[in-house]
């Protein structure tokens, strides 16, 4: 695992899964200090480690990837890194960012051993990496941007995807206190603005999983199982 220098801070916003807001919190974004508050109480403050709800969605969104293996992938918003951990084995190099330093420290000891992986602290769609990546992994973050924002963000992603790339997403689907959008709105607004093709559309009662590719081929038509 490699810990990439802090590019300059902005005021945007990253991370997974719903808790109430604060009442000083915008309903159009939620501010960094929220998250920084959060950390500052607990390192796992959405109870990540041992719950089943949150493998089984893990399992789920790897599953749904269509190639087996990707050069490149980007996760921004990823926490403490559980699924970054998980994706890291279909991985050729793996980028995982994240704006509150704490998470990064929790991340960034899971990780040691994945050489191939590295971290950054970074707040999207302000900050954004350099480079193109056949995956990028949108989880449990969206939300908390600002419907402006999942715009900007969604131009970000396609125009940082590959030729053959694929994006993954999976959100919460409940309302979220301090949200303008759940899960389903904030995933119809990135497939409106990415313009790619929808591989997998999965709606459980509480999240919604969507792959969608810049390519028009299927993993039976590369096996040469369909006509």
């Amino acid at each position: 695992m490699i810990l990439l220098a802090d590019p300059p801070a902005h005021p945007a916003s990253p991370m997974p899964m719903p808790t109430p807001m604060s009442a000083e919190a915008p309903p159009q974004a939620v501010p960094p200090r929220h998250f920084e508050a959060l950390y500052a109480g607990s390192d796992d403050p959405w109870h990540f480690d041992g719950s089943w709800y949150e493998a089984r969605k893990r399992r789920l969104l790897l599953a749904a990837l269509p190639h087996e293996r990707y050069a490149r992938a980007f996760e921004p918003g990823c926490a403490t890194g559980l699924l970054t951990a998980e994706l890291a084995p279909r991985c050729g190099a793996l980028l995982a960012t994240d704006g509150a330093d704490r998470a990064l420290e929790v991340a960034g000891r899971r990780l040691e051993r994945h050489a191939h992986v590295a971290l950054r602290r970074m707040w999207v769609p302000d900050e954004w990496p350099e480079g193109a990546f056949d995956l990028i992994v949108l989880s449990e973050f969206v939300y908390y941007l600002a419907p402006a924002d999942i715009d900007r963000l969604a131009l970000r992603v396609r125009a940082s995807l590959t030729p053959g790339g694929v994006v993954a997403a999976c959100h919460w689907r409940r309302p979220i206190a301090g949200c303008a959008l759940a899960g389903d709105a904030a995933h119809l607004r990135l497939e409106a603005v990415m313009d790619l093709r929808r591989v997998v559309d999965a709606t459980d009662a509480d999240f919604r999983l969507g792959v969608w590719a810049a390519s028009a081929d299927s993993v039976a038509c590369r096996e040469g199982r369909a006509d």
